[in-house]
């Protein structure tokens, strides 16, 4: 015998649809819950109408252009949000014991090409049975629910978690190809009119990222032609407070840091690098620093940040021991010297 329509459910609904209906409600939005589910928006509709065919009440306002939670799809989402990311956790904990050894790590593209990529053979060879997977992206990863042990971030201290581990800090500075420098004599800021500058198109947009632009160089050190400190590298005296009115023969952007040193390398112009991530080129001779005594601090530092659930792991250990073993190296190369303060290690 059927029930009346009034009569309240008792029976547990089915935890297929749960998957979708958190994704939309994550979104809200069904276009793009389907493309983070490789689904049909279509399907990902069904999913949602049967689910709350099976707990009896509307879980979401469907409105022309928008999708709105209801209080009891509110209520839902808090309870299966925390069950869906218990489970991908303890998959995440079977999958690890019971397969290879592996270590997931989250960075961004320039970084992982300039920096990562071409040491991990080294790591490679001292640890073969370890796989390494990198997830390049510019977007921040919750370190909590994410798939990934580790993140190698780019960031103001004030910006980075407690237990963050500092790798090395950043200096901005002027390289160009040897033949262009062959070309064009640069020995002083004034000579950078005669050539293309290259920098990043979105620092402009971004105001921590305004640091990586040419014209924050080209402010700091205009009319600073002061001796130098030995050994330093920079302006005996702080550089005047003087806009800079140079104008180079060109501009060229790109959207990131390897893109701007490869056209460096190619000759097409002088580039304001991030120190850290050329210290190879310059050391190699593949690239020239024409004004090493316009070397700019910059507040930005590289960190590592380890999830919680991944600290006891013997494998992600030595990953992260050797990760700083290498940002050692490069502190050395750039001289680098640490913030006692911004430095913490892995318990």
């Amino acid at each position: 015998m059927s029930l009346p329509a009034s009569h309240p459910r008792t029976r547990p609904i089915s935890a297929g649809h749960l998957r979708a209906f958190d994704a939309v409600a994550r979104h809200l939005n069904f276009r793009a819950a389907a493309e983070e589910l490789s689904l049909t928006q279509s399907a990902v509709s069904r999913q949602i109408q049967a689910l709350e065919d099976e707990v009896g009440t509307a879980l979401f306002l469907r409105h022309t252009r928008a999708v709105e939670l209801t209080s009891a799809g509110s209520q839902l989402l808090r309870a299966a949000g925390m069950a869906l990311e218990r489970i991908d956790a303890a998959v995440r904990q079977i999958r690890q014991s019971a397969g290879r050894k592996s270590v997931a790590i989250t960075t961004w593209a320039s970084f992982a090409s300039m920096w990562l990529i071409p040491r991990l053979e080294a790591f490679q060879r001292e640890h073969p049975d370890i796989d390494i997977r990198i997830d390049a992206s510019d977007v921040a990863v919750d370190l909590s629910t994410a798939d990934v042990d580790l993140a190698l971030r780019y960031a103001v201290p004030q910006a980075m978690p407690a237990g963050a581990i500092r790798l090395f800090g950043e200096q901005l500075t002027p390289v160009a190809s040897p033949w262009l420098l062959k070309e064009h004599r640069i020995k002083r800021l004034e000579d950078l009119a005669q050539v293309t500058l290259i920098e990043a198109g979105d620092a402009h947009r971004t105001r921590h990222l305004e640091w990586l632009t040419w014209q924050r160089w080209l402010d700091t050190f205009a009319g600073a032609t002061a001796p130098t400190v030995a050994g330093k590298g920079k302006p005996s005296g702080p550089p005047r407070a003087v806009k800079s009115k140079l104008t180079p023969q060109r501009w060229l952007y790109f959207n990131y840091a390897h893109q701007i040193v490869q056209a460096a390398l190619t000759g097409q112009g002088v580039a304001l690098a991030r120190l850290p991530l050329v210290a190879e080129s310059l050391a190699s001779g593949d690239l020239v620093e024409p004004l090493p005594q316009m070397r700019m601090d910059s507040p930005l530092v590289y960190w590592l940040v380890v999830a919680p659930r991944s600290v006891v792991r013997p494998e992600v250990k030595a990953f992260c021991d050797w990760l700083q073993a290498q940002a050692a190296e490069t502190r050395q190369a750039i001289g680098d010297v640490p913030d006692p303060d911004t430095v913490d290690h892995i318990d």
